[in-house]
């Protein structure tokens, strides 16, 4: 799972470079379910990024989906059409994740000698409103022992393939995940 993600241009130069692009407002920070954050998705060719609000309306208009599984996206009618066609990435400075052992830790989780991830993502719009997830998958031997889900991360060079090449982003929901890096934060717990 991934139900916050911190989005920081400090010392971040990629980053700052989305941020500065992206049309619309959006939170810096601490990202929670509901904000407005950027995406980088496609219009008339080219990427951009764009501030979208993090999740779809949930079932019979209960909160919001934030998540989806790798492993069932092409087949959820919530998301099928989406994966089709609406694939979007995630531009971030880290994501967090608590532990489950009764002292609910706190960690953020970033990549090693990288200041940004990218997260494969889904968009739609719903109304006048655009919505993205964030697409998850088994958690690899870095991230198990806090959770048992991650996000997909993209390789920079994989973000245009991930958003413009439907086989290409079909192969990527079934690649491994690199490795991860976490540190202690101080903050309460989700919900």
């Amino acid at each position: 799972m991934c139900g916050r993600y911190s989005l920081y241009e400090d010392e971040n130069e990629e980053l700052r470079k989305i941020l500065d692009r992206t049309e619309g407002e959006f939170k810096i920070g601490e990202i929670f379910p509901t904000d407005k954050a950027p995406i980088i998705l496609e219009k008339s060719g080219v990427l951009k990024p764009e501030a979208v609000v993090w999740g779809f309306p949930g079932f019979r208009g209960k909160g919001v989906v934030i998540n989806t599984r790798a492993e069932t996206v092409p087949e959820k009618p919530m998301f099928r059409r989406s994966f089709d066609t609406k694939r979007c990435v995630i531009p971030s400075s880290g994501f967090f994740e608590w532990s489950h052992d009764g002292q609910k830790t706190k960690y953020q989780f970033n990549l090693p000698e990288s200041k940004i991830i990218y997260m494969a993502g889904l968009y739609q719009d719903f109304g006048d409103e655009r919505r993205f997830v964030i697409i998850t998958t088994v958690a690899n031997e870095s991230m198990m022992e806090i959770h048992n889900r991650m996000p997909i991360i993209l390789p920079k060079g994989r973000v245009r393939s991930w958003i413009q090449d439907g086989s290409v982003a079909a192969d990527l929901l079934r690649a491994e995940q690199p490795q991860l890096i976490r540190q202690k934060k101080q903050s309460t717990p989700p919900g």
